[in-house]
């Protein structure tokens, strides 16, 4: 792993949110990189929830200020970072008044998923790339973990298709256990057709439920990594279809599991 670039993007990371096997693994994950000679970044979304002062977050001038366009209309996009205490990794968190600031993260306090999460992934999607351009930092894996994500692969594979700083990128999606019923959004497919990709990539967005957003991210994947036990119970046709390496959930639990496989499978 000496000198490879991992960048982590996640919709929960420790210590910033609570403790699931999620929030978990994007810590993890990234320690165990740089313990072993490699590089990472780590994204997430800067949930109103998220403690500033405490976790000693502050802008970043210089990345921040672009506008995003999400279904027509311009969102600005704020950039903040921070360090992981004691260790040597840094967070840099997407962040927009209208779609981060308010007390929750994916879900309102009734436990129901909030009705612009479509176009809060959009922006998450939108904001970490550009980002990532700005820093000029290209990565050699992009690990994915959680259903928020999964638009990575799509718009990398097609609205970004053409951009050299991730021309190389090998994609790694963690597929962990369904966490939500019924459809993220009726209209997701609509906004992200306005960013003119091809109708027949974004099929699976007609119905928008758990299933369909792991398929789309596989689609475009190269290797996956079953987080939780069980997690792939609902589309393992899907999987078996798949010629991409796995690392079953077993094997997350070995030593150096993520470098091994990232090393001997991905490379």
């Amino acid at each position: 792993m000496k000198n490879k670039k991992v960048l982590i993007i996640s919709s929960e990371v420790i210590p910033y949110l609570p403790q699931t096997n999620q929030a978990l693994n994007s810590y993890e994950i990234p320690k165990s990189v740089n313990e072993n000679g490699g590089q990472t970044r780590i994204f997430m979304p800067r949930y109103g929830l998220i403690n500033e002062r405490r976790h000693q977050l502050h802008e970043v001038i210089r990345l921040s200020g672009m506008n995003l366009v999400i279904d027509d209309e311009d969102m600005p996009l704020i950039i903040k970072v921070a360090s992981i205490p004691k260790e040597r990794m840094q967070v840099y968190f997407i962040d927009n008044d209208e779609y981060f600031k308010r007390r929750g993260a994916l879900r309102d306090e009734k436990g129901k998923l909030f009705n612009d999460n479509d176009e809060r992934m959009i922006f998450f999607t939108k904001g970490v790339i550009e980002t990532v351009k700005k820093l000029n930092w290209s990565p050699d894996i992009i690990h994915l973990h959680g259903w928020f994500t999964s638009l990575f692969p799509l718009y990398l594979k097609t609205y970004y298709k053409d951009e050299p700083l991730f021309a190389e990128s090998k994609i790694v999606i963690s597929v962990y256990s369904k966490d939500f019923d019924g459809v993220v959004s009726k209209k997701i497919e609509k906004k992200v057709s306005f960013d003119k990709i091809p109708s027949e990539e974004i099929q699976l967005l007609k119905r928008a439920n758990y299933e369909n957003l792991i398929q789309l991210s596989l689609n475009h994947s190269d290797g996956y990594v079953v987080a939780d036990n069980g997690a792939l119970k609902k589309i393992d046709k899907l999987i078996e279809s798949k010629d991409i390496p796995v690392m079953d959930f077993d094997q997350t639990k070995q030593d150096k599991a993520f470098v091994s496989y990232y090393s001997n499978k991905i490379f």
